[in-house]
């Protein structure tokens, strides 16, 4: 089981690093009012650089508990790291129910779960990748609410187009899983072409 409170290396990274990054970086957001300050949610949206989570980290006043790929947890240079700031392995070679267990579990206590439905890092000429089912599944089984997120613009210093943009809250509710998860695509696929047209 995990708890949703949240660990005190994440506090202190956000803390210190947040401004930091926050300087450096130089991100518009948009929509944080968005994001539900209680209840259970997973905020989502595509997955372009290593550094997307620490946009909504400084987003948001609450905790997340992001899924990172198992691979970060086997390496000890960095494996302290995403263990002690709440991260869920996720062993992508396989269908990792034990992984979707933990999530659940952070959920069902009235978490935050933030993850990225591509999968992976978007490395392709393709504008969105087509998005797996696990945060529907996961937000129908625990009827909690998908935050949508769109990222835009390049991680670089002072940047001046680097933009995150939530979308409304929404439950699948009477949606199939496949309904929710091409709503879902829609929803961050429109939050990135506002970015491009701002």
């Amino acid at each position: 089981m995990m708890n949703k409170k949240v660990p005190f290396l994440y506090k202190f990274g956000k803390i210190i690093l947040g401004p930091i990054f926050k300087w450096y970086y130089h991100p518009t957001i948009i929509g944080a009012e968005n994001i539900p300050s209680t209840g259970s949610i997973l905020i989502v949206g595509n997955h372009k650089h290593l550094y997307d989570q620490c946009l909504t980290i400084i987003a948001t006043r609450r905790g997340i508990h992001y899924m990172a790929k198992k691979e970060y947890f086997d390496d000890k240079k960095v494996a302290w790291f995403f263990k002690g700031t709440g991260c869920i392995s996720v062993d992508r070679s396989k269908k990792d129910e034990h992984s979707k267990e933990l999530a659940l579990s952070v959920l069902k206590d009235g978490g935050a779960v933030g993850l990225f439905p591509e999968g992976t890092r978007n490395k392709t000429e393709e504008f969105l990748l087509p998005f797996k089912f696990g945060a529907v599944s996961m937000a129908s089984k625990t009827d909690s609410y998908l935050v949508p997120f769109g990222i835009t613009g390049d991680y670089v210093f002072r940047s001046k187009n680097l933009v995150i943009r939530y979308g409304k809250p929404f439950k699948v509710g009477e949606m199939t899983l496949e309904e929710a998860n091409q709503y879902l695509h829609d929803e961050v696929e429109a939050l990135m072409k506002q970015n491009l047209n701002m």
